[in-house]
C-alpha cells in the first residue's frame, strides 16, 4: 500500500531505531491493516502528499507497521494512544522520542483543518516545534507515560476466589439489544465469543439471547446476503450499514458460532435451522472462493474500498444495489428481489444504494438462485484488493470452525479444507518456531503471538479428533510444549510476546477479547483440549492456573471475555460431573453416522474423536475398543458403549 508514498518510510526494528537514536529525530509511527478505509484514505489524502513528505522526511525518522503482522507494537502504543486521548483505532499515529517512548498520539488526521481537527501537516509543525525548543519536556512526558503503560498491562485482580459465573453469564445477557440483537450500541460487532457462551448450557433466556443475535446479524446488512461472509462491524445499532472491510478472524469465529448455534436450534423451528445453515454455507463459500491461497492457506482480508465503474475509489461500492441495478441482472425478479433485500428507492447506504438485507422468510429456492444471479454479476464488478498474507492465529481458528461445521453437516470437502491449511501453517511457518505470518510459502522473520501458538495448537488438536491422525496431536503438544516455555507468566497466565522476542518499556499481555479471543484464552483452550485427547492431565492443571488470572476480567468486564467466560462455564459443570468429556467413536470414516450425531449433540467442552478399532497414538482411547460404537468418559468414569443415538444423547448429558 505505501511504497510508493513520497515518505521514507522505514520498517520497524533495529536499523529503524538506530537510524533515530543518530541522528536525534523523533519518530512518526503509523499503524494499520491493510483492510482498513481510513488507511486508505490517510494514505491517499496525506500520505501521498509531496508536501507532507517534506515535513515527515527531514524532521522524523518514519516507521509504518502492519498491526496483522506485528500485534505486540500495536497493542504497546494503542494503550499509549488510549491513555491519551480516551479512544483509539487506526491508521493510528503515534509520535516517539527516539528510544521509542511515546509522548503524543492520535489516529485519522484529515489534509485540511476540518471543525476542532487540526490538519496533519499542523501536528507534523506542531511535534517538530516543540521537540526542537521544548525536546526535555517530551521526554519528560514519555517517561510519566511508559511508567503507567507497564501497570496497565497487569490482569485485573479478582474481588474474591470464588467467581458466579452464572451471574457473570446473566450480566452478559442484560447488555443484550433487545430490539437489533447483539450487545451494546453502535457501531455494533459480532460477538461470536459471547454467543458461545450463552451456548454452553443452552437454558431458555440465553438460548433466546443467543439465537436473536446470530438470526439478526444473518439478516442484516453487515451479513454478505449473495456471497457470503461477515463485514467487520456495523456502524449503526441494526447492522443495517457495515464497515465493509471482511476479515478472516471474524469469519472463522462467526463460522464455529453460527455451526454450535445452529446444533440448538429445535426441529420445530425449520426457518431458524434454514438460517443458520445458510449462513455456514455461504461462509464456507466464501472462504473457498476469495481467501482460499494456492498454499491452502487462507489470505487475511478484503479492503473496505474498491473502483467504481469510473475508476474512482469508494467504500462498499462492490456490495451495494439500486432498484435499476437489480432489474439490469434480474428483471422480472427485481421487484421481488428489492422487497426481500430491502434495496430501496432512496437507499439505505450513499448515493441512493441499499446494503442488502433479508427480510421476512422467502422461498429458500427462488432466494438462492436470485442470489446466485446477483453473485455472477458481482464478480464483474472491479473487487476489493486480498490481503494474501497467511496469519497463524487466524487460520487455526478457521482450521477449528471448519472440522465443526464439516462434521456437524457432514462435509468431507470442508474437512479438506482444514486440513490443507493446517499443513501449510506446519509447512509455510513452523521451522522450530512458529512464524506470525507467511506470503507466497515464505514464512516472515517475526516469530509468532501466544495467540497464535493458542489457535494453531487447538486447530491441529480438532483436525487430529476429527481425523483419528495422532500426527497432528503431536503437532498440537509439540506447540503448546513450547508455549508454555515461550509465553508463561509468573502467576500462572500468559504474555502475549515471548520472552525472547523484542522488549521494550513494557510486555504486551492483555487479557480481554478483542475481538479474537486473548493469547491466554487461546491457550487455555488449546490446553484443555489437548489435555483429554491426549489423556495429560497436567495440561488441565496448567489451564487452570491461568484461567485463574482471567477472574478479575469476568467480574468486571465480561463483554471482554467470551472465550474466559465459555471456560469458566464448563469448568462450572465439570464440579457438578457434566463436563469435560471425551467421546470416542469407533468407525472407519470420519464423516460416518455416528460421528456426525456426536458432534451434533456433544455439550461444549468435549472432545470428540474418531477413528477405527486400533487406532494408534491417543494412549488408551481406542484400547479394547473393537466393536462400531460411541464410547463416552468422563473422568475415569464411562457410559456403556451405544450405536443408539437416543442411548448417546443420555451418556453424553448425564452427569457422572
Amino acid at each position: 500500500m505505501h511504497a510508493d508514498n513520497p515518505i521514507d518510510w522505514w520498517e520497524w526494528g533495529e536499523e529503524a531505531l538506530a537510524e533515530a537514536a543518530a541522528s536525534g529525530r523523533p519518530i512518526l509511527l503509523s499503524v494499520g491493516y491493510a483492510a482498513c478505509h481510513w488507511c486508505h484514505v490517510m494514505a491517499h489524502e496525506s500520505f501521498s502528499d509531496p508536501a507532507i513528505a517534506a515535513l515527515v522526511n527531514p524532521n522524523f525518522v518514519a516507521i509504518k507497521v502492519d498491526r496483522e503482522e506485528r500485534p505486540d507494537i500495536d497493542a504497546l502504543y494503542m494503550k499509549a494512544t488510549q491513555a491519551l486521548t480516551g479512544s483509539g483505532g487506526w491508521p493510528m499515529t503515534v509520535f516517539l522520542t527516539p528510544d521509542a517512548r511515546p509522548f503524543f498520539a492520535g489516529t485519522y488526521y484529515p489534509p485540511e483543518r476540518t471543525g476542532g481537527m487540526p490538519s496533519f501537516a499542523e501536528v507534523l509543525e506542531a511535534i517538530d516545534t516543540a521537540w526542537r525548543q521544548r525536546r526535555d519536556e517530551a521526554a519528560a512526558s514519555a517517561e510519566v507515560i511508559t511508567t503507567h503503560l507497564v501497570d496497565a498491562f497487569a490482569p485485573l485482580p479478582a474481588s474474591s476466589d470464588r467467581l458466579d459465573v452464572w451471574a457473570v453469564l446473566d450480566r452478559v445477557s442484560g447488555e443484550f439489544d433487545p430490539l437489533h440483537g447483539g450487545f451494546g450500541t453502535a457501531p455494533k460487532f459480532p460477538a461470536p465469543l459471547l454467543v458461545d457462551a450463552l451456548l454452553v448450557k443452552g437454558e431458555p433466556g440465553s438460548l433466546d439471547v443467543a439465537q436473536r443475535t446470530l438470526d439478526a446479524m444473518a439478516r442484516g446488512g453487515i451479513h454478505d446476503q449473495v456471497g457470503g461472509g461477515f463485514a467487520r462491524y456495523s456502524v449503526d445499532a441494526g447492522w443495517v450499514v457495515p464497515h465493509f472491510e471482511k476479515m478472516l478472524y471474524d469469519n472463522a469465529l462467526l463460522l464455529g458460532a453460527y455451526t454450535r448455534g445452529w446444533r440448538r436450534v429445535p426441529d420445530h423451528d425449520p426457518v431458524l435451522r434454514w438460517q443458520f445453515e445458510r449462513v455456514v454455507r455461504g461462509i464456507v463459500g466464501w472462504l473457498e472462493r476469495e481467501l482460499l491461497l494456492p498454499s491452502g492457506g487462507f489470505a487475511s482480508s478484503l479492503d473496505a474500498d474498491s473502483l467504481d465503474s469510473r475508476g474512482m475509489q469508494h467504500e462498499g461500492i462492490y456490495y451495494c444495489w439500486d432498484p435499476a441495478l437489480l432489474a439490469d441482472v434480474l428483471g422480472e425478479d427485481a421487484e421481488w428481489a428489492a422487497e426481500v433485500f430491502h434495496v430501496t428507492t432512496g437507499g439505505t447506504f450513499e448515493h441512493g444504494l441499499s446494503t442488502l438485507q433479508l427480510r421476512g422468510n422467502p422461498d429458500p429456492e427462488r432466494l438462492a438462485a436470485v442470489s446466485a444471479r446477483l453473485l455472477a454479476e458481482r464478480q464483474g464488478r472491479f473487487p476489493p484488493a486480498r490481503d494474501d498474507k497467511v496469519v497463524a492465529a487466524w487460520n487455526g481458528w478457521a482450521v477449528d470452525a471448519l472440522v465443526w461445521a464439516a462434521e456437524v453437516f457432514g462435509e468431507p470437502g470442508w474437512l479438506e479444507l482444514a486440513r490443507g491449511a493446517a499443513e501449510c501453517l506446519w509447512r509455510d511457518q513452523w521451522d522450530g518456531r512458529l512464524h506470525r505470518t507467511s506470503l507466497a510459502g515464505e514464512a516472515a522473520s517475526v516469530t509468532a503471538f501466544a495467540d497464535d501458538y493458542g489457535a494453531v495448537a487447538l486447530g491441529f488438536a480438532r483436525l487430529a479428533g476429527a481425523l483419528g491422525d495422532a500426527e497432528w496431536l503431536r503437532r498440537a503438544e509439540t506447540l503448546l510444549a513450547q508455549a508454555l516455555e515461550l509465553f508463561g507468566a509468573d502467576d500462572g497466565g500468559f504474555h502475549d510476546v515471548a520472552a525472547d522476542a523484542e522488549q521494550l518499556f513494557a510486555r504486551a499481555r492483555d487479557v480481554s477479547d478483542n475481538p479474537t479471543p486473548s493469547g491466554t484464552s487461546a491457550l487455555v483452550a488449546a490446553l484443555r483440549l489437548v489435555a483429554l485427547l491426549a489423556e495429560r492431565p497436567e495440561l488441565a492443571e496448567r489451564a487452570d492456573a491461568a484461567a485463574l488470572t482471567l477472574r478479575g476480567l469476568l467480574e468486571q468486564a465480561p463483554r471482554f471475555a467470551g472465550s474466559a467466560l465459555v471456560d469458566a462455564l464448563v469448568a462450572d459443570e465439570a464440579r457438578t460431573g457434566l463436563r469435560p468429556a471425551v467421546a470416542v467413536v469407533v468407525a472407519d470414516d470420519p464423516l460416518a453416522e455416528l460421528s456426525r450425531a456426536t458432534w451434533r449433540m456433544a455439550p461444549i467442552g468435549t472432545a470428540v474423536l474418531t477413528g477405527p478399532a486400533g487406532t494408534p497414538g491417543f494412549g488408551s482411547h481406542f484400547e479394547e475398543r473393537t466393536e462400531p460404537a460411541a464410547y463416552v468418559c468422563r473422568g475415569t468414569v464411562c457410559f456403556a458403549p451405544t450405536a443408539d443415538l437416543a442411548e448417546l444423547r443420555t451418556a453424553l448429558w448425564s452427569r457422572a
